[in-house]
């Protein structure tokens, strides 16, 4: 088997499994509770809370554990809209954002919000110019993605927080998912950034964990009222276990980072090269200023589901794009808004790479794509 879709999940570490089963046998109380038990397992999760924020270069009381990517993206982008709706209605999402952003905006139109929405390059990069004009007065917050999910352009985050410095009454958001671990922190997190999300199951942790980065002294309104968890912020029983083998995926793969991303570039570069001496290939992603793991690419006149099932014949697994739309059955966001025909569009295939891939993987995609390519001839 050859797995190509390290983008929508990852494998969990050996050695995060083991925390978890670990930490679930052993640490049996609940940290919210005043015995012995329930004051070992908020030391457990207070340690993994200051692990991944000295892993990400910010303080532990700046840290809030969420379920997933999904939960904190509509925390963040909710709770800032309801916490400072007095002050202004209006927001700006990046025309390529996740469906958990872009969603959660649209919600909030229901609420008398208005929304805008940035538009990107024929690149898939934010055009800082244009959300510089579409700033007003009433603005409260600017969301934009880190790293694309559909074709890895990585956004410029340091040219819009440039934007931003002289503008305290916005917050700024970045969805950080595909990022972390993957490029420089320093590249998606400025000292602009006021919030920021993440996943657990991108980094080889487990899926139903997250995290969100606060600023200190930033408010937003809780997520879930209650107990009294997370600072008031998100009342529910923290999972001790996968927020402990979080804290230790974060770990090895910020060990591995600089590792990560020499060899999935080598593979990713040779694997893009290939394909474009095909006549009938678009390749969608490009090279400068993207992540080094993501390559989307497509068969002219090829649906990119009926791809993903050809390669899964060989027992090669990709996907069409985002995981998280896939089964919708529509044409990459992202790639509209690149101002790629509908048509083209509907035909993108996304490659996600990763440390557990090798170059004898990638020979056999390419042997197997030249057959696949073969076959849809008379389509093309």
């Amino acid at each position: 088997m050859i797995y190509f879709d390290n983008a929508a999940t990852t494998k969990p570490y050996p050695e995060v499994l083991d925390t978890f089963v670990q930490v679930s046998s052993k640490i049996t109380g609940n940290p919210s509770s005043l015995h012995r038990l329930g004051e070992q397992a908020n030391r457990v999760l207070e340690a993994s809370r200051k692990q991944i924020a000295n892993l990400i270069g910010k303080d532990v009381t700046e840290i809030y554990f969420t379920s997933g990517g999904t939960e904190g993206d509509n925390w963040v982008i909710k709770g800032i809209a309801l916490e400072k709706m007095t002050y202004g209605k209006h927001i700006i999402v990046s025309s390529i954002e996740h469906p958990a952003v872009k969603e959660s905006a649209v919600w909030l139109k229901k609420l008398g919000f208005d929304i805008d929405f940035a538009p990107v390059d024929t690149d898939g990069f934010v055009d800082v110019t244009a959300l510089a004009d579409l700033i007003r007065p009433e603005t409260i917050l600017v969301s934009v993605m880190a790293v694309n999910n559909e074709v890895g352009s990585v956004q410029p985050i340091k040219e819009i927080s440039d934007l931003l410095s002289d503008k305290p009454s916005i917050s700024f958001h970045v969805d950080g998912v595909q990022a972390l671990a993957k490029i420089e922190t320093t590249r998606y997190l400025t000292a602009r950034v006021d919030f920021a999300s993440f996943s657990s199951h991108k980094i080889h942790g487990l899926r139903g964990v997250g995290f969100v980065y606060i600023k200190s002294g930033k408010r937003l309104n809780p997520l879930l009222t209650g107990g009294g968890q997370e600072s008031d912020k998100r009342s529910t029983t923290e999972n001790v276990a996968g927020i402990a083998a979080t804290a230790r995926a974060l770990r090895i793969s910020m060990e591995k980072q600089k590792e990560f991303e020499k060899r999935t570039r080598q593979m990713r570069d040779l694997i893009r090269e290939e394909l474009m001496k095909f006549e009938d290939v678009f390749v969608f992603s490009n090279i400068e200023n993207f992540a080094p793991h993501i390559l989307t690419f497509g068969i002219k006149g090829v649906r990119g589901e009926v791809v993903v099932h050809a390669f899964e014949e060989f027992d090669i697994f990709i996907s069409t794009t985002s995981a998280c739309s896939s089964k919708a059955g529509k044409p990459a966001g992202t790639l509209i808004a690149m101002g790629i025909d509908k048509n083209k569009a509907q035909s993108a295939v996304r490659l996600s790479l990763d440390l557990e891939n090798d170059m004898g993987q990638v020979e056999q995609f390419l042997t197997t794509f030249k057959l696949i390519y073969e076959k849809t001839r008379k389509v093309r």
